[in-house]
């Protein structure tokens, strides 16, 4: 579901041919009893009762960060808001420079130090992925030498997110 407010999901899937639906908020009420699993977009910082909401209403909460001062400190922001609630989340660096910029690093470093939990994996900053969504398909799909490599980026998360649903 596509709940931010600029609608990249969806003009991702208009684009062209996805292998998932993807629908707004309001569709996304009458679609959501018929998928086992959703994915919800949300805007970069939601108030205080949309995160009360996805708090209470999702089995894994993930948070992207990208490996900047600033989004480290939104990213900080957004886990104290969430210490009221029992929610189960995960840390999820993107856009991570290449070597030998060591952002990346640094960012995962901070947040473990921090106690937070982080995933182990995390979304490499490719030019692939911009491909991807303007030709309206997943990332593998685009003929690109890079296009497995992020690919793997995200199945190395994915399997993570099915190992923590299966223990938790």
């Amino acid at each position: 579901m596509d709940g931010d407010l600029n609608r990249s999901a969806l003009d991702w899937a208009d684009r062209g041919k996805l292998p998932f639906k993807v629908a707004d908020e309001k569709q996304g009420v009458d679609l959501a009893r018929l998928y086992e699993h959703i994915v919800i977009d949300t805007p970069t910082k939601p108030d205080a009762r949309e995160l009360k909401t996805l708090a209470r209403g999702c089995d894994l909460l993930i948070i992207p960060c990208t490996p900047d001062a600033i989004a480290l400190a939104a990213t900080l922001n957004m886990v104290d808001a969430l210490r009221g609630y029992k929610v189960n989340y995960r840390i999820l660096l993107t856009i991570i420079p290449p070597s030998p910029n060591n952002a990346g690093e640094e960012a995962r470093n901070a947040l473990s130090g921090a106690g937070l939990p982080i995933f182990k994996g995390g979304i490499r900053r490719l030019a692939v992925f911009q491909r991807a969504a303007l030709e309206g398909v997943p990332v593998n799909a685009v003929k690109d030498a890079y296009a497995q490599i992020a690919w793997r980026c995200y199945a190395e998360v994915g399997k993570e997110v099915f190992e923590l649903g299966v223990r938790e």
